[in-house]
């Protein structure tokens, strides 16, 4: 404690000078001059000028040394007792209690305030602050957090609740804010600082509890209440309003919320469709239906206001909801006119009023949801204004017929003025006579988009079948006379050798032929007609495979690029016909970038919840697989997109397309089970979407593509007995020829009843039937049923230029038959004979 006394004396003591210095210079002067009166008077001038030099050199030496700021030469007390007389002041000053600790922790200094929170008024007893709060637990452990950020050198500052005060002087419970601040000064350490705020936070809780009341009124208020962030999440909600929306407050929390899930879509339309002005205050009454938890419905009127600061921020709304059921009898015309609110704003069709002076006014949530509120003026506007240019003059000129008292008066049909890929059809009606209101006329609107979209989609697929159906026709025709002049020509080779003149000739005809067989399966394709061979197939090898021939086929300016997808579903198509799709996409992309460009095949899987929401024409939703075909070219036009998929449309040059490539790819696509999709824009390419059915059943067996076999039977003769049934003359001529000089016995009929008659006067059974499918008066189908009744065990071959699917589902379950698609060859007619009999 001495120790802390003679630092405290030190801090405390002020030495302004040394009065045995000064005492000693003036007797030096003294002696010197007494010396001057008793010496000679040469001794004295001496003495004179020796005393005279010293005190010369000494004033030379303070004035270098006061320039040096080494000797100081002002009157009063010295700085250094200033500075501590201030510092005194101050912390005697101090409303709060302060002490200064030394290295060991023990107390220095400390003012008044801090003794009086010690309880003593003793300097030599001044107790730590960590013996000022032993006595409380939690006010201990603020002490050692606080010693710890004074060791690591940092400001710190804890509150404390004391019951009873420090030392247990009071009868309340008082809290206390402790600050630490470290200090380098010499042998202190750090200073402390103790403050009494238990005023403060009396004050506080006041607060508080006051906040809580008013929080406690508005939450049980008669109303509801919410607020809005700008983005339509909810920030707060009151208990009357949650309640009535079946909410648990304990469970809500502020802006998980969107105000959608608690109105309707008309009612949110309403909310969202507010235009509050800048620095403006005023609150909009709007009658809506809140949805509670449940999916019911509650009639409300909102009193709304959102404020918008001067520079355009827009606030967090404040909103007042009343119940409309609670509005007693006297209000029975309020209750009508909030009822006939919730009729006119819930109608599926949007309704608006027109005033005298041809502008809009009562709107409906409808009509705002299609074509907004207001300007963005928040102006009331013109009805021509929300549709498009072109189509005003219509509008307007039904408003006028109706504004003149006229009531038939044809609709309208118009697009959207902010979005003319969207129409809808208009109906105006006259306001009945004797109306003294501003209103002159009603508007009525129904949205057509889809049912637009749906009509063109309707239109284009009936303009499509009924082309597939006339290029089948055609087709089948063709299919007769292909298969006479191949089967003619067969007939010639067979008696004409290589070296005849005339074989070169016959050879030309019929590749003639086969071309134009090439070309007639187009149709076929195109009309979904043609025979198919599917098998399951892994798109990801096929794509491998196939990539080799298009690389060829693009040349060296187009980069041809393949990204398969993962894990990719298989599917069932012709491998054939599906390789002919992809060269024929490929093919068209070449000529579409005669610069060079990109084509990106892509392939995925496209799950049945990815298709569940598609809209187009005769879809069906499933698993399928995608196939994107993608280029960088010149693009199309809506009007060429529009007959793509048209057998004998193209833009090519005259000589440079047949027209029917795209046609193939469409009938292929579709009799496959898939969709094909196609989006252009002029300068921007062209993209094909390919949709192919995911394949479920786990192949057995890979199955191999039917036709004609490599290694036939050898031999292609018989005697079998072959009933021949077909209406085309020059093809029945042709097969009668072709099996009776192979050795078979052959009856020829024209039609279906023909052959039941020539098979019921026949003495012997025969062996097969060959028969075409589309004949008149009695079909091939029907043919075999018959035929069936009189010989149950005979075998049949049909022949038809259609798909065998085409006619098997009309042939009981189980049937067996060989089927042989027309145009044939005279080998292949053997073939199919010599085959079914042998079982082959």
């Amino acid at each position: 404690m001495k120790d802390e006394t003679d630092a405290v004396s030190t801090m405390r003591s002020a030495r302004p000078g040394n009065p045995i210095v000064l005492l000693l210079l003036a007797l030096a002067l003294v002696v010197a001059a007494g010396a001057y009166v008793v010496l000679p008077p040469a001794a004295a001038n001496l003495v004179v000028l020796a005393a005279l030099g010293l005190l010369a050199t000494m004033g030379v030496v303070a004035i270098f040394a006061a320039a040096a700021g080494l000797l100081s030469f002002r009157s009063g007390e010295p700085a250094a007792e200033r500075q501590t007389a201030n510092a005194e002041a101050f912390l005697d000053a101090l409303g709060e209690g302060a002490v200064i600790t030394g290295a060991d922790g023990r107390p220095m200094q400390a003012n008044p305030a801090y003794l009086k929170l010690a309880g003593t008024e003793a300097a030599d007893d001044l107790p730590t602050v960590e013996r000022l709060f032993s006595g409380n637990p939690d006010a201990a452990e603020a002490i050692y957090r606080l010693s710890g950020a004074m060791d690591q050198g940092r400001r710190a500052s804890e509150e404390v609740r004391m019951p009873g005060g420090i030392g247990g002087r009071s009868a309340t419970v008082r809290w206390y804010r402790i600050r630490v601040n470290p200090l380098e000064t010499g042998s202190a350490r750090a200073a402390w600082l103790v403050a009494d705020i238990t005023r403060e936070r009396e004050h506080q809780e006041n607060i508080f509890r006051e906040l809580q009341n008013a929080i406690d009124y508005l939450d049980h208020a008669p109303a509801g209440f919410f607020s809005l962030e700008p983005d339509g999440r909810i920030r707060y909600i009151n208990a009357t309003l949650a309640e009535w929306l079946g909410i648990d407050l304990a469970e809500f929390e502020p802006g998980a919320h969107h105000i959608r899930s608690f109105l309707t879509v008309e009612s949110l339309s309403i909310l969202q469709a507010t235009h509050p002005a800048r620095g403006g205050s005023g609150a909009e009454t709007l009658d809506v239906d809140l949805v509670r938890a449940n999916g019911t419905r509650l009639p409300v009127r909102l009193l709304h206001r959102v404020p918008v600061a001067a520079d355009g921020t827009v606030g967090a709304s404040r909103t007042l909801v009343l119940d409309m059921r609670l509005r007693d009898d006297a209000e029975a015309g309020r209750i009508a006119e909030m009822r006939f609110a919730r009729f006119f704003n819930n109608t599926p069709m949007a309704i608006a009023s027109v005033d005298r002076q041809g502008r809009l006014g009562l709107t409906n949530a409808r009509f705002v949801m299609l074509f907004g509120r207001n300007g963005t003026d928040g102006k009331p506007r013109l009805p021509a204004d929300v549709v498009q240019p072109g189509d005003r003059a219509s509008l307007t000129a039904a408003i006028d017929a109706a504004m003149a008292g006229q009531n038939e008066i044809p609709p309208v049909d118009a697009a959207f003025a902010d979005s003319p890929e969207r129409s809808a059809r208009f109906f105006v009606s006259p306001i009945v006579e004797g109306n003294d209101g501003e209103e002159a006329a009603v508007i009525y609107a129904l949205e057509t988009t889809e049912q637009r979209a749906l009509e063109a989609q309707f239109a284009q697929s009936q303009k499509m079948q009924a082309v597939g159906q006339l290029a089948g026709g055609i087709a089948h025709d063709f299919n007769n006379v292909l298969t006479a002049i191949i089967g003619f020509s067969d007939l010639l080779l067979t008696s004409h050798r290589p070296t005849d003149p005339a074989f070169q000739d016959i050879m030309n005809i019929k590749q003639n032929a086969n071309r134009a067989a090439g070309l007639v399966r187009q149709l076929l394709a195109f009309s979904r007609r043609q025979t198919l061979r599917p098998q399951t197939i892994e798109l990801a090898e096929v794509l491998s495979d196939i990539s080799v021939l298009l690389d060829r086929l693009l040349g060296e300016r187009i980069e041809l690029k393949v990204e398969h997808g993962r894990d990719l579903w298989p599917i069932r198509a012709d491998l054939n016909q599906l390789e002919q799709v992809i060269v024929n996409l490929a093919v068209n992309a070449r000529d579409a970038m005669p610069e060079g460009g990109a084509l990106t095949i892509r392939t995925r899987n496209v799950p049945e919840a990815e298709t569940a929401g598609s809209r187009e024409q005769g879809f069906r939703p499933g698993d399928y697989v995608m196939i994107e075909v993608a280029d960088s070219g010149i693009g199309m036009s809506p009007e060429v997109m529009e007959k793509i998929f048209e057998p004998f449309f193209s833009t090519k040059e005259v000589g440079k397309g047949t027209g029917l490539g795209l046609s193939t790819v469409y009938g292929i696509i579709k009799q496959t089970g898939g969709y094909i999709y196609v989006d252009s824009k002029q300068g921007a390419g062209t993209t094909f979407r390919i949709l192919l059915p995911r394949y479920q059943k786990p192949a057995e067996a890979e199955e191999k593509a039917s036709g004609p076999a490599a290694a036939g039977p050898a031999d292609l003769t018989g005697n079998a007995r072959i009933l021949l049934v077909e209406d085309e003359e020059a093809v029945r001529a042709f097969a009668s020829r072709a099996l009776s000089a192979r050795g078979y016995q052959i009856f020829e009929a024209a039609s279906g009843s023909e052959a039941v008659e020539i098979m019921s006067g026949l003495d012997q059974p025969v062996d097969l039937v060959i028969s075409d499918v589309v004949m008149p008066g009695m079909d091939g189908p029907t043919l075999l049923n018959e035929l069936r009744r009189r010989q149950p065990d005979v075998k049949m071959i049909f022949v038809s230029g259609y798909a065998e699917e085409a006619f098997a589902k009309h042939l009981p379950e189980g049937e067996s038959f060989q089927f042989l698609p027309k145009p044939f060859s005279l080998k292949e007619l053997a073939t199919a004979v010599k085959k079914s009999l042998t079982g082959g």
